[in-house]
């Protein structure tokens, strides 16, 4: 995948978002134009908004597995969008929502964090769909 392609991925865009705001949370968030702007918008804003549901929901299904003080916060916000993403967007698919935010891992994380993102998002997949649906 081009560099190009991943610049212009959506998810990388909301995960880029989300590190400003956690970063400078007096920032204003300002959406570039994009054909999935109010994807990324509403995601964005979702996960800032229901952060400590989403948190909480974490430490139900991951327990000891997912410390969100002792995770870097590029996997940890990461780990947040896609959990808002799998809890509040019904018409995308589970594994699309996963295989999207592991292919755009080798833009924010190193090898090693990438197994291990894999499967907490296969772990909360698994819970949160199974709850909701």
């Amino acid at each position: 995948m081009s560099s190009e392609n991943l610049n212009n991925n959506p998810r990388i865009i909301v995960v880029q978002k989300l590190y400003s705001h956690f970063l400078n949370k007096e920032s204003e968030l300002i959406y570039p134009k994009h054909r999935y702007k109010k994807f990324i918008k509403d995601t964005v804003l979702g996960t800032i908004e229901r952060e400590e549901h989403l948190l909480d929901n974490l430490k139900v299904i991951l327990k000891d597995e997912f410390n969100p003080a002792r995770t870097d916060l590029i996997l940890k916000l990461m780990i947040l969008s896609a959990t808002f993403e799998l809890m509040f967007s019904h018409k995308t698919p589970v594994n699309v929502i996963v295989s999207e935010y592991v292919k755009i891992s080798d833009f924010f994380l190193e090898n090693a964090h990438k197994g291990y993102l894999n499967a907490i998002l296969d772990k909360v997949s698994k819970n949160v769909r199974k709850n909701v649906e």
